[in-house]
């Protein structure tokens, strides 16, 4: 039973971080590494936020309201997208590129924003544990009360793209990604849309950091290390699985992609000769056949045609 809130709880919050890579990777068609770089620079934020008493600070977090905080990470996340539609838009960066030069200049920017490599908060209040929800969550339900308030924002999350996603910048949106010759002749700029989704997407995965980071206790400068990894599988999985499924939308694939994919983590690092310290290469493992699985379906499909 542990393990399996275990998943729930990693599983709803990296989520949150999957919908924000499934705006650039799936509909923007941007292979955006910023990711690593914005999704520890939420945590910093949300750190640097909740650690420093001074005035400015506890003005700025309103007494260091941590869903207040969410917000400003969110924002954070969202002007280091822009940067990197900048590169690549205004200076012809290519776009990998342009996601690496802001993912290397973010890992100094977040040490300088948290003030160290690792920042504890396990004394202080987070979304999940404050006087608010300990006098809303009954004792009884104290145990699934991360899964409870992560679930809750990530539907609230999806809920609010599929909105968006359904409007006319969102229509938008999804056009540059797939007929970019269309989205010119409605005499609209490609590369603002291309800012826009970017700005929209990163911002997700910073609030993704910042939750993830309040749930775990800690900032650590590591943290968005594979995080666009992470975040690729849980889409390809999610879009994979449920592309046969009418009624379920892209973005509610993509959740279950997320929470498939830490139970498959979970799995494989629960063999015997697996340790701790493997768990990176085993994400790249289960990545690449992930990603061998999708492109054999893609294959076949062509070959029936």
């Amino acid at each position: 039973m542990d393990i399996f809130i275990g998943i729930l709880e990693q599983g709803m919050i990296y989520a949150i971080l999957a919908l924000g890579l499934y705006i650039t990777y799936r509909i923007l068609n941007f292979p955006d590494l910023t990711v690593d770089g914005s999704f520890p620079l939420g945590a910093a934020v949300t750190a640097y936020l909740m650690t420093n008493t001074g005035d400015l600070v506890a003005t700025i977090s309103l007494g260091h309201n941590p869903y207040i905080i969410c917000l400003y990470a969110l924002m954070a996340g969202a002007i280091a997208g822009l940067v990197t539609g900048i590169i690549h838009v205004k200076f012809n960066i290519r776009d990998l590129i342009s996601g690496i030069i802001t993912m290397t200049g973010l890992y100094s920017i977040n040490l300088r924003i948290a003030g160290s490599a690792n920042v504890p908060i396990f004394n202080l209040d987070t979304i999940f544990s404050n006087s608010t929800m300990d006098m809303i969550f009954p004792e009884s339900l104290l145990r699934y009360k991360v899964i409870i308030i992560a679930t809750i924002i990530t539907i609230a999350t999806k809920i609010i793209l599929d909105l968006y996603l359904k409007t006319k910048s969102g229509f938008l949106l999804r056009a540059v990604g797939n007929n970019e010759i269309l989205v010119t002749t409605l005499a609209k700029d490609n590369g603002n849309i291309k800012i826009l989704g970017l700005v929209i997407g990163n911002g997700i995965v910073a609030l993704s950091g910042s939750i993830l980071m309040q749930q775990q206790g800690f900032f650590e400068i590591t943290m968005g290390t594979g995080a666009m990894v992470l975040g690729l599988a849980s889409v390809i999985i999610g879009i994979n699985v449920f592309k046969k499924i009418k009624f379920v939308k892209a973005t509610t694939s993509v959740i279950f992609g997320s929470i498939i994919y830490k139970a498959a983590m979970s799995a494989a690092m629960d063999i015997r000769f697996a340790r701790a310290s493997d768990m990176k290469l085993i994400t790249a493992i289960l990545f690449l056949l992930i990603l061998i699985f999708s492109e054999g379906k893609k294959k076949k499909v062509k070959v029936d045609a």
